[in-house]
């Protein structure tokens, strides 16, 4: 094998085109390299099919101008064929330009269908030769590139789905945190009938609510939201329901509890969060509900008239105040009426033209089903809303129903 290189130091940063010749006739390869010097290329020459390969496989070039006969077969031009399959193969190979003495109309169909880019007959016109180069050469650029351009793309989608999976994983995490706080079974109290449940959105957010069973025929209702989505508010949410499970007693009012949780919360609370929260404590033979609305979607009672009024007492929102006063109210229950606990993923679920479903409709669904049970008017509300927003909810929605005797 015999190989020939030529260099020309470039002038400016740009690299001039590489081309591989390849022929076994010297004087052609010596015509071929004067002619492309003169015109800014720089060449390399090898005389046989594996030099080609090799070059091809260790080194970078813009082009191949390459011969169809060698020693082996010198007029059919069918070792050159065979060759051009594995030029194909060579990972990047850059555009193939051919030229033979022994030029027919079949051969160059056949070269052109096996990927040569163009074809030249011996001998060649100069000029024609140097047009041909040039256009096959901007050709392959453009291709490279093109590649090239497909495969940031590639990359930026397999970057984009990695992130998605990592997301939907930690979405999947904070919905498993989220899930583990809410109960798995509802305490109930003689004389009454408590349905709670939680809707999740697509995105996680921060809804939490309990009964907490007492001693002497009693339970704490309380429900909460996190301002802010994903693994962030479950976690939030997590440390709020430790606090609220911690604090909570027969003995403690929940304006107290609404205290103490507030300052529990503002140490451990980024600057855009806070907390909505409602906390009630009913006492089943007296009827008697004590509570306190620390900036919760004000609970509604329903009586067994139709009538109604909600449970807005109580103080500000959760974690932005260090210090801060609430204020507990208490009412008594009478046989028949509902109190409604929900989340703002209710009332703000919207349809299509993004409009809310909102309290209006909230309490004209209550009033419609205001005579049955606790379950089933937990389940119309979270059916009615579902319907409205086209099971699209853009927050988790939560509801407690409870139900007098």
């Amino acid at each position: 094998m015999t190989t020939m290189a030529i260099e020309i130091t470039p002038e400016t940063n740009t690299p001039l085109p590489r081309i591989l010749i390849a022929d076994d006739q010297p004087d052609v390869l010596e015509a071929l390299r004067l002619l492309l010097k003169g015109h800014g290329y720089v060449t390399e020459s090898v005389t046989s099919p594996a030099a080609i390969i090799d070059s091809l496989t260790n080194k970078q070039f813009d082009l191949v101008l390459m011969d169809l006969n060698y020693a082996r077969d010198t007029t059919s031009g069918r070792e050159g064929l065979d060759l051009l399959a594995e030029l194909q193969a060579v990972d990047g190979a850059p555009p193939i330009v051919v030229m033979t003495g022994w030029a027919t109309v079949g051969l160059a169909v056949e070269a052109m269908q096996r990927g040569v880019g163009d074809f030249v007959e011996k001998p060649w016109v100069n000029v024609r030769l140097l047009e041909i180069l040039k256009k096959q050469i901007a050709l392959g650029h453009e291709k490279r590139a093109a590649k090239q351009q497909a495969i940031e793309k590639n990359h930026a989608q397999d970057k984009v789905a990695l992130q998605f999976q990592r997301r939907e994983r930690e979405v999947e995490e904070a919905r498993e945190i989220q899930q583990g706080l809410l109960p798995q079974e509802i305490p109930q109290l003689p004389g009454y009938q408590i349905a709670g449940a939680w809707q999740p959105a697509r995105i996680v957010g921060g809804d939490y609510y309990d009964v907490l069973p007492f001693d002497g025929d009693a339970v704490a209702l309380c429900i909460a939201d996190v301002a802010g989505k994903g693994m962030p508010a479950a976690m939030l949410m997590s440390n709020f329901q430790a606090g609220v499970r911690g604090f909570a007693s027969p003995s403690m009012s929940p304006d107290t509890l609404c205290e103490k949780l507030n300052a529990l919360i503002t140490r451990n609370i980024a600057a855009d969060r806070f907390i909505t929260f409602f906390y009630a404590h009913l006492d089943g033979p007296s009827r008697r509900l004590s509570y306190a609305n620390a900036g919760h979607n004000a609970p509604i009672v329903l009586h067994r008239d139709g009538s109604h009024h909600r449970l807005d007492a109580g103080g500000g929102v959760l974690g932005i105040f260090k210090k801060q006063s609430f204020i507990s109210q208490t009412i008594e229950l009478a046989p028949g009426d509902r109190l409604v606990l929900f989340t703002d993923g209710v009332t703000e679920a919207h349809d299509a033209d993004n409009i809310e479903f909102g309290d209006s409709r909230l309490l004209s669904l209550l009033e419609q089903f205001r005579d049955v049970n606790s379950q089933e008017m937990q389940a119309r509300i979270f059916s009615t809303v579902g319907e409205f927003c086209q099971g699209k909810w853009d927050d988790d929605a939560t509801v407690i129903v409870l139900t007098v005797e």
